[in-house]
């Protein structure tokens, strides 16, 4: 979904290939521009670093309604990358209550999944997840649209619910020269008034850790013959490469924007999220990239937790 949405084969970009998918097409919406510097200061303010868009409340609804688990489960079927990787296995451990699968309907109009996680934050509202899941990258005014949040989806259900993404932001660097990939949601309440980590928790998030040590990702990828509907692991030391993270990986499309996990306790399910599914070294994945999150994705999470 970089340039081009998926649609059953994956895209290359700089060499890397985005982990979304995309399946049946549908209607486009108007984004909410990012606030603008006037004219007075725009000769002595710097950039705005963080870019993000927003949706009415009606529109917010209207994506509730959108995603019935009949076209749920016809976005699953839509697409197929082929067979689950060796390195990637289906999680049996504790339920993570904070992972989740995101769907929406991307730039290009089609159907489209990818993995997110609530993350602890002051409004107890913050999903974290890809820029590339939410909006086209170096395309400023093609963002995506009816985004929900389904937290520990598994084979058609829902246990906590699912809740409508009423903020986006990405740093502006992804959407104007699709560099940085990341980005944080804010989300409404669920339909009986509880904020998502009230009631599902929130993964802790650190920014500017040093690169090295052990890696849980996770994603629910379009490969069989689980199709989306089941929560995988990738598990591998990180090393650092082309200025980004990278562990030995073989997850695809549909696990973009699933968290890398450091300090993962298999007991408990428990870790801090130091960064997110971005891309692949190629066709016949070997390697899974994320992002170091630094000052930029700090200032955009901070600005999350306020909204």
């Amino acid at each position: 979904m970089f340039d081009s949405p998926l649609t059953g084969s994956r895209a290359l970009r700089r060499r890397a290939t985005a982990l979304t998918v995309a399946g049946t097409a549908l209607a486009l919406a108007v984004p909410v521009s990012a606030t603008a510097v006037s004219g007075a200061d725009r000769a002595v303010a710097a950039p705005d670093p963080v870019s993000s868009f927003s949706f009415t409340a009606q529109e917010r609804k209207d994506a509730l309604a959108y995603w019935t688990p009949a076209r749920i489960k016809a976005v699953g079927k839509s697409v197929d990358l082929g067979p689950t990787g060796p390195r990637t296995k289906t999680w049996t451990g504790p339920q993570l209550k904070t992972v989740g699968r995101m769907f929406m309907v991307n730039a290009g109009g089609s159907d489209t999944w990818c993995t997110a996680t609530a993350v602890k934050s002051a409004n107890r509202s913050v999903v974290m997840t890809a820029g590339h899941c939410v909006r086209r990258s170096a395309s400023p005014d093609n963002t995506n649209m009816s985004m929900v949040f389904v937290p520990a989806y598994s084979k058609g259900k829902q246990p906590y619910g699912a809740f409508a993404v009423r903020t986006v932001l990405t740093p502006r660097a992804f959407a104007e020269e699709g560099t940085n990939d990341v980005a944080a949601m804010v989300v409404d309440a669920d339909k009986s008034g509880r904020r998502l980590t009230d009631v599902v928790g929130g993964t802790p998030v650190a920014f500017d850790r040093a690169v090295g040590g052990k890696i849980s990702s996770f994603g629910y990828p379009a490969t069989h013959p689980q199709l989306g509907e089941e929560l995988l692991r990738c598990v591998g030391t990180e090393k650092k490469e082309n200025g980004r993270r990278m562990i030995p990986c073989d997850m695809t499309g549909g696990s973009s924007g699933g968290p890398w996990l450091a300090d993962f306790k298999e007991t408990t399910g428990q870790g801090t999220l130091v960064s997110v599914n971005s891309s692949l070294d190629g066709f016949t994945p070997t390697k899974m990239y994320g992002e170091i999150l630094g000052a930029t994705a700090k200032t955009m999470y901070e600005r999350a937790e306020r909204g």
